[in-house]
Order: C-alpha cells, then structure tokens, then sequence
C-alpha cells in the first residue's frame, strides 16, 4: 500500500478506541464531533474496510480497527518523541526529559535527586513514568531508565551505580504480636507480602527465596510501593530495600542470613541523546544521587 493517508485519521481512530464513541474521542482531541466522524470515515474509505459498528453500547471496534491500534499507538508515540526532540534541541539545559524507574525507586529515592536538578535548570521539564516493567529505550518509551538489572540492549549509555540489597522486614508492631522467626520454616506461621505474578527479579533469585514464594502469600500486589505500605502498616513480612527500611527505625529485618538479594542498579539512556543537554544533566545528575543513596 502506498497510500499517503493523514496522520489525524489514525489520531482519531485511535481517540474513539480510547473512548468508546465520537464524541468523548472529540472532546479529548480537541475537535468537533463531526470532524472526527469525518477522520473515521475518511480512514475506512482508505482502507476499503469498516473500523467500527454501531450499537446501543456506543461504537464497536472490528478485528480491523484493533488490529491497528498498536501501530496508531507507536504513531502517537512516535509524535510525541519529535515534540520532545524539538523542544529539547535549543540550547541549554531545556526541554523535557522521561526518566522511568520503578515505583519505589521513583517515590522514594528520586524526589530530592529531581528537586535538585530542577533547581539547577528550572527551564528542564521532567516526566517521571513509575512502572515496574522495563521500558525498552531503543523504542524511546523513556529517554533514561533506572534499571534494577544489568540492560542487555546496545547503543545504551550506562552507568552502574552501586548495588542495593533488597532483604526480609516486618514492622516492629507486627513482630510484638506475631513473634519473629528465627529459622525459615518458621514463615509459615506469618502473614507473608508479595508479589502476585512473578516478576524477572524474582525469577532471578534462588536459594531460600523460594521459600518466599506466591504460593505462601498472605496479602499480594504487583506493586512495590503498595508492598511497603503494607509492611510500614504492620500487615506481615515482606522485601524491602535495606537502604529504605534504614531511614525507619519500625521496620526490623527478618532472617538477615536467609534472605538477601543484591541487585545491581544501573541509570542508562539512548546513546542518540548524548547530544541534548538536558537529558545529559538528567543523567549525570541520576548517576550522582543514586551513588550517594547506593554508598
């Protein structure tokens, strides 16, 4: 196909995937309703085939239409990343930088590391993307990560910055109530915190940690930082950065001998960027608070 069709009607299409109907899908774009039925009508009659149908809930996408919604996706992406680039290509340390890390990570170590690059550029707009999965770098989903394994991807520019261990901890409450054990057979008999699908760290781990397994779980989340709510709140024991549970003189570790996970934590970014000012002070300045938090 060599059809030049117009970036706005993929936009649109994927408005309405996003909103369920025309108007919800104008209002988020911008625009009027009709103009978006046009971008839709346009696209089908491009296409020579039907992107939605109608009924009582609203409009239904085809197999077509969700078919290209990941491409429309990656074009809306792909948008967004010439915005970023255009805005960061004037001179000095400007623009917008998306820095990804984990949820913990993201919420409990980078906030002053962030407040003090903000206060070194302030013309710098940072955009903090908080997920535990890892963004993929060369797709640009981030322009830097803060990764908790070593990335394997090439044309990264990566630092490591020291190693932060992750071990077993309890709320000093929780521990008067429950006793603490002294052995790992002695889990069984505590409300245990974790995760609810296993993750490529917890993979990674061996030894005892495979008797902290999903299968033992009192209380589970696929989020870190509600895992750590959970031990601060005194429900049972769980894994938590050593360096945090550090700064709270509740949280008391369990079987330090047992139970230790190092990772490696690494800041890395797309080696194109090395020539934007701002993600390069975004950078320096990750590398430079993380090895003081790490040290």
């Amino acid at each position: 196909m060599t059809k030049n069709i117009a970036w706005e009607y993929y936009r649109s299409l994927l408005a309405v995937l996003n909103h369920g109907s025309l108007s919800a899908a104008a209002r988020a774009l911008g625009i009027t309703q009709p103009t978006a039925g046009r971008h839709i009508a346009a696209l089908e009659q491009e296409l020579g085939v039907a992107l939605f149908t109608r009924s009582q809930q609203g409009l239904l996408p085809t197999d077509t239409a969700l078919a290209l919604r990941p491409h429309a996706q990656a074009m809306a992406h792909t948008a967004s990343l010439m915005e970023r680039a255009a805005a960061n290509a004037g001179e000095g340390v400007a623009g917008v930088v998306r820095i990804s890390a984990s949820e913990v990570v993201g919420v409990e170590v980078l906030p002053p590391i962030l407040a003090r690059l903000r206060e070194r550029h302030p013309a710098l707009v940072v955009e903090l993307v908080l997920s535990n999965q890892v963004q993929d770098l060369l797709r640009r989903e981030a322009d830097i990560a803060v990764r908790m394994v070593r990335p394997r991807q090439e044309r990264l520019v990566m630092r490591k910055v020291g190693v932060i261990e992750v071990g077993l901890f309890a709320h000093r409450d929780y521990l008067v109530r429950h006793g603490e054990p002294v052995q790992v057979a002695d889990l069984a008999n505590h409300a245990l915190i974790g995760y609810d699908t296993p993750s490529a760290l917890v993979r990674s781990a061996d030894g005892n940690w495979q008797a902290f397994s999903r299968d033992r779980f009192a209380l589970c989340c696929d989020s870190d930082l509600a895992q750590l709510a959970l031990i601060r709140a005194g429900a049972g024991i769980g894994g938590c950065q050593t360096l945090l549970a550090a700064k709270d003189p509740a949280l008391r570790r369990v079987l330090p001998d047992a139970f230790t996970l190092p990772l490696e934590t690494w800041v890395t970014m797309h080696e194109d960027l090395r020539a934007s000012l701002g993600c390069r002070a975004a950078f320096d300045a990750l590398v430079a608070g993380l090895q003081a938090y790490a040290a």
